[in-house]
């Protein structure tokens, strides 16, 4: 495999693509000038072999209804096995509409409106939309800070269960915080979701990008093997090769009477995989696919050093130590600035568009999120825009 460009800088403004075209009108930052770094995609092409496939089915020019696939199937199972260690059927997999999509599927097909679904805030903002527009109620249950990393606080949340939840989604790895859960922790959410009766939703989207030297990923289905009953897992290539325009994802279900409940669901609402997301999936989950997200990853290193550098040289600012995704969770506390200060400040002097915190929640009022998932000249000058819109504090 020839190695990736990932410091080639690809100009997608004009693509109809939303972390770029729509800044301006989200965040009055101009693209021209600006430097998006909100939405969770990344400024980088896929591997050859994604490109291949679908250059190959473009050539092919007739786009009709897919059929079975054993090969998208196949290259699922391979991935999970070899990259994660968990041995899945093929009958398992179910294919949504990307995870937001898979997300509802779940709310849908296991609550009902009136129904609490718990959240471990402040956690990624399409939860708590998903659930709301299904009418059903967002549990917050805030994540406690100890040593600079979010821990679970079972005590507190103890205490704020009503008898009317129902589901509990977990977000592992953790989007914002970057944290990746230890197995015991993993261990302890299982365990809280068998005495409540919850049914447990584990989103492991960010699965493959865990940081160079950062505790390994372990996948929910193998921390607790007993949870297999009640539990969903959600995990995509979409995030990993950066094809999140594809619109799937997988729900992984081992139990027949749970993976019925969300088949019966899914046939109501007439969802169906498309046909190029299944070959850009096959093509990506492959040894090729796997050399370069190994490739990413120490690129992706190589920025989450420089940004956290250039953020402990602000005085007040902390980026919140980054185990897994590619997002940079700033702490912008410490200035003693009101939020519409160091929010204007990112904004207006450095011409950055970052994800205002509170969107993920209670406890995220005091933070943004970075996307470093962007060439390293961009991650450099962002740095460089942020030291100066903050010069008064050094």
């Amino acid at each position: 495999m020839a190695q990736p460009d990932f410091d080639e800088i690809i100009d997608r403004t004009g693509t109809a693509c939303s972390k770029w075209d729509d800044m301006q009108a989200s965040y009055g930052v101009s693209p021209k000038g600006g430097i998006a770094m909100w939405v969770a995609d990344m400024d980088f092409r896929p591997p050859a072999s994604v490109q291949r496939a679908v250059e190959r089915m473009a050539a092919h020019g007739v786009y009709g209804y897919p059929g079975a696939n054993p090969a998208y199937l196949q290259a699922i199972r391979w991935w999970m096995a070899n990259r994660h260690g968990w041995a899945i059927e093929p009958d398992w997999i179910l294919t949504a509409h990307g995870l937001v999509n898979g997300t509802a599927i779940c709310v849908d097909a296991f609550t009902e409106p009136g129904d609490r679904v718990i959240v471990m805030t402040p956690v990624y903002h399409a939860f708590a939309r998903v659930i709301r527009a299904s009418g059903r109620e967002v549990a917050e249950f805030p994540l406690a800070i100890e040593d600079g990393q979010y821990r679970m606080d079972w005590d507190g949340w103890a205490r704020q269960l009503t008898g009317r939840e129902r589901m509990l989604i977990l977000c592992s790895p953790h989007n914002p915080g970057g944290r990746v859960w230890s197995p015991e922790e993993l261990r302890q959410v299982a365990d809280f979701c068998t005495a409540h009766d919850l049914i447990l939703v584990s989103d492991e989207i960010h699965h493959d990008l865990v940081m160079p030297g950062a505790p390994r990923h372990t996948v929910m289905a193998k921390a607790a093997p007993g949870i297999a009953p009640r539990l969903v897992t959600l995990t995509a290539a979409t995030k990993s090769f950066n094809i999140a325009g594809a619109h799937i994802g997988n729900i992984i279900v081992a139990d027949e009477a749970l993976r019925k409940r969300l088949q019966g669901r899914m046939m109501a609402l007439g969802i169906s995989p498309g046909l190029f997301g299944i070959g850009m999936v096959a093509a990506a989950y492959s040894p090729e696919g796997a050399a370069w997200v190994d490739a990413l990853v120490a690129y992706l290193d190589g920025n989450r050093r420089i940004f956290d550098a250039g953020m402990a040289a602000i005085p007040g600012l902390r980026s919140m130590p980054l185990q897994a995704t590619y997002l940079a969770w700033v702490d912008f506390s410490g200035t003693g600035m009101e939020r519409a200060e160091f929010t204007r400040r990112v904004e207006q002097g450095a011409r950055i568009a970052a994800n205002h915190g509170g969107s993920f929640g209670s406890g995220g009022e005091d933070f943004l999120r970075f996307n470093l998932a962007t060439p390293r000249a961009r991650v450099t000058e962002a740095v460089a825009r942020l030291q100066e819109a903050f010069r008064d504090l050094q």
